[in-house]
């Protein structure tokens, strides 16, 4: 079976860090393109960092200098590195894959974690 096992969400004072991780199984993660999204309250899931298989990518304003993407294809699970965090990081925050990826759009991905909630509160 498929899956992406998402960890590493928590609460979180503004300004500190938070790594998440995306552990994947049933498949080879470095043949997929990878997207990290992002659900606040009330909103709609949005991207927030995309590669692509052409090793392009896509990084949000809101995260850019913040957000550092990386992986170990030995353990077949990217990170995400978040530094700085503000309140307005809040969310739950998904990661997705996808065979051949040239978007960061949500419709465009085949696999999803199940979400980590990350909160930056005081």
């Amino acid at each position: 079976q498929v899956q992406l096992v998402e960890s590493g969400g928590g609460l979180v004072q503004p300004g500190g860090s938070l790594r998440l991780s995306c552990a994947a199984s049933g498949f080879t993660l470095a043949h997929y393109a990878i997207g990290w999204f992002r659900q606040a309250p009330g909103k709609e899931r949005e991207g927030v960092s995309c590669t692509y298989n052409n090793g392009g990518t896509y990084l949000d304003d809101s995260v850019k200098g913040r957000l550092t993407i990386s992986r170990d294809n030995a353990k077949n699970t990217v990170y995400m590195q978040m530094n700085n965090l503000k309140t307005g990081d809040t969310g739950v925050y998904y990661c997705a894959a996808e065979v051949v990826g040239g978007t960061c759009e949500v419709a465009s991905y085949d696999y999803w974690g199940q979400g980590a909630q990350v909160t930056v509160s005081s």
